[in-house]
Order: C-alpha cells, then structure tokens, then sequence
C-alpha cells in the first residue's frame, strides 16, 4: 500500500518531484527494504527510482542515522526567484544607460529609488518594494556590495556624497558608467551613461533643480582616471573633495 502511495506520487522529476514529506517517507522505506535483505537493485524497482539514489540513502543512513534521511531546504540559485527575468532587467538597465528619467518620460530630473520603481511598473506591470530596487541596483553593480555608501566623518554639512560606478547589465552589456549621490537621508540619485561622463557639471544641475537650492558634491571613493569635483572645501557652496 505504502509502495503504491509513493509511487503515485512521483512525477516526471522522480523522487526529486515529492514533496518533503513524501519523500523522507520513500527513503525510509526504502532504506529499510535493503536492510531487511532486499538488494538495491529490487529495492529501485519495487519503488521507482534509480539504484543510485537507493545506495546514496542507505550509505547516508548507515553514517549518519535517521537525520539524514530528511530532505535538507534547496536554497535558491543566484538569480532564481527575482520578480524580474534577466532580459527584463536588461531591458531596464538600457533605458536607465539611454538618458535621464524625463527623458524616458517619467517627471523627475534624475533616477532614484522610485523613479526605478515607476519605470518598472509602466514597462512590465511589477510594483517593487525599495528594499528590493536597492537589491537590483546592487546585481547591477551600480551601488557597492555594502549597499548605499554612508556619510563619512568629516563631511561638511548639507552635502551629497557622490562616486563613479560601473554598472553591468545581466544581459551582458558592460562598461557601462554611473554617477551616484545619495544624501544624509539615504536618498539615492544617479544618473547612467554608456560614454564616460566628462564631468559632473550636468549631474550637478539636476540636483541643484531637484532641490530646489544650491548642492554640495563630495567625492567618495572616486576613480583617479576620472575627473573629480574641485576641492574648494572653503567656499561652502561649491563642491569638495574629502582627502582619502
């Protein structure tokens, strides 16, 4: 009766196709069918499965007891379970590289957080969270591995720490530019190109309209190749640059 239960429920995936339950059950069976003087053989057949999988239980069991007979949670694969596909989130990073958001038709004057989220939402229907917006851009390469860069000590007050990036696309578009700035808040504002930017003359602009008022630059962790706000730490509405 048990034999016949397991083996209705296997599907075109085998074992592998049970749930846990099931399965825990399937190999304690058969683990003891071979323990009771049945071969690996018979024992694959009486319960369809390979006698591969047979033999790799059993000397499981024979080492390490019962526990091991329970089917361990399977993690996910880098990139199993996004809300977006690989050609959805190259989709984005092309329009994001093409221009600005209101260049793309979204009112506002440079990509953040929710300008992202829009953009996602009009193309493909998806609503996501900032927390997982922050997840892409970090697949990306467009922010660090350490997430948003934090303010760092000795910065002048009302400032936006900005750096250069190099986003990827998971499609395989690559040397790809980014400037990022993110705000005492965590606000995050970047804008991406495909040519490396000649300064950051443009970017400043649109913050200063984002604003509303005057913006302070401080360079973080900027790329010595690249062309770097001045250092006028003096003047206190002109860009600076933090020793390293």
């Amino acid at each position: 009766m048990v034999m016949a239960e397991v083996q209705g429920g296997l599907g075109t995936g085998g074992a592998r196709s049970l749930p846990p339950d099931a399965l825990e059950q399937l190999r304690r069976h058969a683990v003891a069918a071979v323990e009771s003087g049945f071969s690996q053989t018979r024992v694959a057949n009486m319960f369809g499965v390979s006698r591969k999988a047979v033999g790799t239980w059993v000397r499981a069991y024979q080492s390490g007891g019962e526990p091991t007979l329970r089917p361990r949670t399977r993690g996910r694969r880098a990139g199993e379970g996004l809300a977006l596909s690989a050609a959805q989130q190259g989709r984005v990073v092309d329009i994001l590289a093409a221009g600005p958001p209101d260049a793309a038709g979204l009112p506002c004057l440079l990509w953040t957080r929710r300008a992202v989220t829009e953009l996602i939402s009009r193309e493909f229907g998806v609503v996501l969270a900032g927390t997982t917006i922050d997840k892409y851009l970090l697949r990306w390469e467009l922010i660090s591995r350490d997430g948003v860069f934090a303010q760092r000590g000795g910065s002048p007050p009302a400032t936006l720490l900005v750096t250069w990036t190099h986003p990827r696309s998971p499609t395989g578009t690559g040397g790809l530019h980014a400037l990022v700035a993110v705000s005492g808040r965590g606000m995050l504002f970047f804008l991406v190109a495909a040519q490396p930017f000649a300064g950051t003359a443009e970017f400043r602009s649109r913050l200063r309209m984002q604003f509303g008022r005057d913006v302070r630059l401080v360079a973080h962790d900027w790329p010595a190749a690249r062309p770097a706000p001045p250092d006028d730490s003096r003047e206190p509405e002109r860009d600076v640059a933090l020793p390293a």
